[in-house]
């Protein structure tokens, strides 16, 4: 099984830059935590639009014990200020039940 979890975040466009370095400056650390699969941040390409922060993990209970490990704690002791963000968004949880992708031998 497949676990994905989706965060829509709407970032006020003065705060963007800000949001996007807090990504890369933790690109990494996430890698670390039993059953991760993989970590996708999309950047909307127009307004109104919120970011997408994709992760995939092997599941449920590999999420879980992420949001549960000290890891988790420390990549979010120190929030962005409240002004960064538009309402809306939040997290979205979601089993794999298909999937598909280009064969890299082809």
């Amino acid at each position: 099984m497949n676990y994905v979890v989706a965060n829509r975040v709407f970032v006020k466009p003065v705060y963007c830059e800000e949001f996007e370095s807090r990504f890369r400056n933790r690109t990494g650390q996430i890698n670390n935590q039993p059953g991760f699969v993989r970590m996708e941040v999309f950047k909307p390409q127009s307004e109104n639009t919120p970011y997408v922060v994709i992760t995939h993990w092997e599941n449920e209970q590999a999420f879980q014990g992420w949001v549960d490990s000290e890891d988790f704690k420390l990549a979010h002791q120190n929030p962005m200020s409240k002004d960064a963000f538009n309402g809306g968004g939040g997290i979205e949880q979601y089993e794999v039940i298909i999937s598909s992708s280009l064969d890299e031998d082809n």
